[in-house]
């Protein structure tokens, strides 16, 4: 029997019933551990009058905790639809009217097809065969990061896409951006990708920000020399 809906996740009114998850997003949506690392994080992230860019976006629940930060503009994609609907209406279930979701993956350089690889946990979700077994798969053809970045003055990237980062961060110029939060998975591509992506940043002039990340949770910060005042925390 599919149980009555969820109503309160991290703050947020979550219009979404057991039938629309897996067992195992269910009950960290009914425990409160679901994205509960990424939400403390990006509380702090954002400033009023933001442009942001999310990679992934899941059911929404990051991008609906971004959308409380007074006039943030953010657009979201996530190549599963099935998501970008649940995401929709957890956005505006909790009236998040500045926000625009988008079916799609955004890459590096020119548009390919790829084929993606849905899961029933689709935060497993990826273009990776071989990352566990899958339900179903879709092909979907790219666009371009930068093209987006630039035609929108994005100046915030936000992205959870499942090992994609590593290549993204590689070859993407970024121009504009001065904040990117990032999930690392280093189960994915070792800790190899994780010094591949710091050198990245470091040599494109971001600086790892200690103070809002924490594990695989990662913020790089453009780095315009400021000292900051002592924390003792």
């Amino acid at each position: 029997m599919t149980q009555n809906i969820f109503t309160k996740i991290h703050g947020l009114d979550l219009p979404i019933t057991q039938a629309d998850v897996s067992p195992i997003i269910w009950a960290a949506l009914q425990n409160g551990s679901y994205e509960a690392k990424e939400v403390r994080h990006v509380r702090t992230l954002l400033r009023p009058h933001d442009r942001v860019l999310e990679l992934g976006s899941g059911i929404g629940v990051i991008t609906t905790i971004m959308a409380q930060m007074p006039d943030v503009r953010i657009w979201s994609f996530d190549a599963n639809p099935h998501t970008v609907e649940l995401a929709r209406k957890v956005a505006q279930a909790n009236g998040a009217d500045h926000v625009t979701f988008g079916h799609g993956l955004l890459t590096a350089g020119a548009p390919e097809t790829y084929t993606f690889y849905l899961r029933r946990d689709f935060w497993m979700s990826s273009m990776i065969e071989t990352q566990g077994p899958f339900e179903s798969t879709i092909e979907i053809t790219s666009r371009n990061v930068d093209e987006f970045i630039t035609g929108h003055d994005i100046n915030v990237l936000v992205m959870d896409i499942e090992g994609a980062e590593r290549h993204l961060l590689a070859n993407a110029a970024l121009d504009g951006i001065d904040r990117v939060f990032l999930e690392l998975h280093d189960h994915l591509y070792g800790l190899a990708g994780v010094r591949d992506i710091f050198e990245t940043m470091s040599a494109r002039g971001y600086a790892y920000d200690p103070r809002n990340s924490s594990g695989p949770c990662v913020v790089f910060a453009r780095d315009n020399g400021t000292i900051r005042p002592y924390c003792p925390d």
